[in-house]
């Protein structure tokens, strides 16, 4: 199967896990910016999850420019990843509602982890698919950069029982990460780009 109705699924999921989270933001009930201080929270963990879903998106993009066909281990992985996608609205609610707490902020991270962990178990499936030798094996590399955000999650958890705000503050350090897509798997797209 080619690859471009696997992307056009995750265009229109990602879309609906923005429209939720969007959905979940309520106008202040008073007229007053106290109100509006007080709706901080839920604003900024929906920021936050915005830039997530949209870094998935742009190397979603990057990944299947340089991935012509799938199968199905390709498929069901790649499903495996849109599921964790799909929880980052609850999560990014919950943690809103209760900013600094234990609970939100673990389950949150998780989500994060999860959903970076089915990112790794996609791209070792896809070049299994492909080939070591294919374009992106070549552009993933040791995958230095998904290792350490692994392990800056992981540490986030930690830090979760002990000062939520410092979890938050890993969730936030791995965003500014990967802000920039990719860059590996950016050149591997630009040396692939046929020529116009």
């Amino acid at each position: 199967m080619k690859s471009e109705r696997l992307s056009a699924f995750v265009d229109a999921v990602i879309a609906v896990v923005i429209t939720i989270m969007v959905l979940d933001l309520h106008a202040p009930a008073r007229p007053d910016f106290r109100a509006l201080a007080e709706a901080a929270p839920t604003f900024l963990s929906y920021v936050l999850s915005f830039i997530y879903v949209a870094i998935y998106w742009t190397n979603h993009h990057h990944f299947f420019t340089l991935v012509k066909r799938v199968n199905g281990a390709v498929l069901w992985a790649n499903l495996h990843l849109v599921f964790w996608l799909s929880l980052i609205p609850f999560a990014t609610a919950w943690l809103g509602s209760h900013p600094a707490s234990l609970a939100p902020t673990v389950v949150y991270g998780a989500v994060l982890l999860a959903a970076a962990l089915a990112w790794w178990l996609m791209q070792v499936v896809i070049i299994r698919h492909q080939g070591a030798d294919s374009a992106l094996a070549r552009a993933v590399g040791a995958d230095v950069k998904g290792r350490i955000t692994a392990a800056i999650y992981l540490t986030g958890i930690a830090l979760a029982f002990v000062a939520p705000i410092a979890a938050d503050a890993c969730y936030v350090l791995v965003a500014l990460l990967w802000l920039i897509p990719d860059r590996r798997v950016e050149r591997a797209v630009m040396g692939s780009a046929d020529p116009p």
